[in-house]
């Protein structure tokens, strides 16, 4: 019987790049994707005709439309489509079904935002009677520091506990030169900081930025002609969430254990066969759970397994080796995969960790959807 999602290098990473991230007024967010864009193509030697599909990702307040990015781009693929929330993972994923059905070899997936520039702060209601506008859950902050509470009253965890996550992804990002956030912070700097909305200190969430990114997937025939080492998809998964508040415990995300019990026989390679993960964290309470619920660690045992060197920084399992959202930059996601490519490739400069040649990456849109993806530099 096939399995759900297993690709098995049928689809491959073969080219990721990114622009400047922080401030960068004067350029659109569309100019931005655009610019990744030329950025992705000439590091990887690639052309624009070696492009014949295109998706886009429509960045926080509603640009990045595959027509007009085509048009700024000088593309007329034989694909493309835009995805209203299409944070990296679900957008490769497109890339990889798209492949898979003949409609295009190479895909070029970009993404672009000003929403730094635009001052947008991602608090304000989403115009439906839901938990924002209901319940003034206007920010992320608000959702996932509730999910913690109801974490720390099951399972005792502590605040101390949720700021290892956030203190190791620092480390990383020291020498990330592209980070925003590369103060050193130990734990103690962590608890002595104010809340911002309690029990969540500014450590435990993302960082807006303007920027551009780009990943170029490929087939594994034309993978094998445009690239020397291609980064192979091996297995994907996805779950939704979309019965909201009907789900039980809504607030722990139970239905990412979907994902997790569907991604490793996908991908054909065990939990303990990853060398390095990569978790989309907006904040760190969404990366606690999902370690849980991808087995990485013992539910409520998420400080004691950084404190015990089994993951994060210096330990035996590398997570986020970019400084995540939470250090680096908040670009969806795309970011992470950027950062896998070359640790993979083995071009990740003084951040590099040796004996790389699986990854992981896991994702999720807020409270409706999770996914999930394994990667290889080996295809058996």
């Amino acid at each position: 019987m096939d399995i759900p999602g297993a690709i098995r290098g049928a689809s491959a990473i073969i080219a990721a790049d990114n622009t400047i991230q922080g401030t960068v007024p004067g350029i659109s967010a569309d100019e931005l994707a655009v610019e990744a864009l030329r950025q992705t193509l000439a590091s990887a030697g690639l052309q624009k005709s070696d492009i014949d599909g295109l998706i886009t990702c429509k960045s926080y307040g509603g640009f990045g439309i595959d027509t007009e990015i085509g048009r700024l781009a000088g593309l007329n693929p034989a694909y493309s489509a835009t995805l209203d929330y299409g944070t990296c993972n679900f957008s490769l994923h497109l890339a990889c079904a798209a492949i898979e059905a003949g409609l295009a070899s190479c895909i070029a997936i970009v993404y672009g935002t000003t929403q730094r520039s635009d001052g947008n702060r991602f608090s304000h209601p989403l115009g439906r009677q839901d938990d924002a506008s209901v319940y003034g859950f206007l920010n992320v902050a608000g959702v996932a520091g509730m999910a913690f509470r109801r974490h720390q009253a099951m399972f005792g965890t502590t605040e101390a506990d949720l700021g290892e996550i956030a203190v190791s992804q620092r480390r990383y990002a020291q020498d990330n030169p592209l980070a925003i956030f590369r103060e050193p912070m130990s734990i103690d700097d962590y608890l002595a900081a104010p809340y911002l909305v309690e029990p969540l200190r500014r450590a435990d969430l993302c960082m807006i930025s303007d920027g551009g990114a780009c990943l170029i997937v490929a087939s594994a025939e034309r993978a094998r002609e445009l690239a020397d080492r291609p980064v192979h998809v091996m297995g994907i998964a996805q779950q939704t969430g979309l019965r909201d508040r009907q789900n039980d415990d809504q607030w722990m995300r139970p239905w990412i254990a979907g994902v997790a019990d569907r991604i490793y026989p996908a991908a054909g390679i065990e939990r303990d066969g990853i060398d390095a993960l990569y978790i989309q964290d907006p904040t760190s309470v969404w990366v606690m759970q999902m370690l849980e619920y991808y087995g990485f660690v013992e539910t409520g045992g998420v400080g004691d397994a950084f404190r015990s060197g089994a993951i994060g920084y210096g330990g035996t399992l590398p997570l986020n080796t970019n400084g995540g959202q939470l250090s680096e930059a908040y670009m969806w996601g795309f970011l992470h995969l950027c950062e896998l490519f070359r640790q993979l490739q083995g071009t990740a400069g003084e951040r590099q960790i040796d004996g790389l040649r699986t990854a992981q990456y896991c994702s999720t849109f807020g409270m409706m959807k999770a996914a999930s993806t394994i990667f290889s530099m080996d295809v058996s």
